[in-house]
């Protein structure tokens, strides 16, 4: 069962307990720009992402392409560890919410690339002009802050 920061039970989602309160996934599915940052161990760059979000299997679909700085520094890395975070820009305390999350990242490629592709494609159709890799964001742990519901509350949730 997920937790908050002060060991209060939150509600999963009742249809699929492997997922994390619904809450999160609509905030989620709200926005459409990610920041994430890649490391190497001795470098570190972050850059701005337009998704795919798939709930049900808690990942990201992006691209990018391999001349870029971020998945240069990517690729040397000794793992495929990537953070990232979604915010939403308000100066009212009281509204602030956002996601914080770690997660692997992988280039897609295989029977499955088609899909990712046509949903990103689908949400992003000015993207078929640009091109560039597919990459999957699988988000293994998220920390979501909502002061709608209280000064400072949070919501973990970590894959099983």
């Amino acid at each position: 069962m997920e937790m908050n920061e002060s060991s209060k039970p939150i509600p999963q989602d009742k249809n699929n307990p492997e997922l994390p309160d619904k809450r999160v996934i609509e905030f989620i599915e709200e926005h459409h720009l990610v920041t994430l940052t890649a490391g190497d161990g001795t470098d570190m760059w972050s850059w701005h992402a337009f998704y795919h979000f798939s709930p049900k299997e808690m990942l990201f679909v992006i691209t990018s392409e391999d001349k870029t700085r971020h998945i240069q520094i990517f690729r040397r890395g000794a793992s495929n560890i990537v953070s990232g975070a979604i915010g939403l820009e308000t100066e009212t305390i009281g509204l602030i919410r956002g996601v914080q999350f770690r997660a692997t990242m992988e280039q897609c490629e295989g029977p499955f690339l088609n899909n990712y592709r046509l949903s990103y494609l689908k949400r992003f159709p000015y993207a078929i002009l640009k091109g560039g890799d597919l990459w999957l964001i699988k988000i293994c742990e998220l920390k979501f802050t909502d002061n709608r519901l209280g000064f400072g509350k949070k919501i973990i949730w970590k894959r099983h």
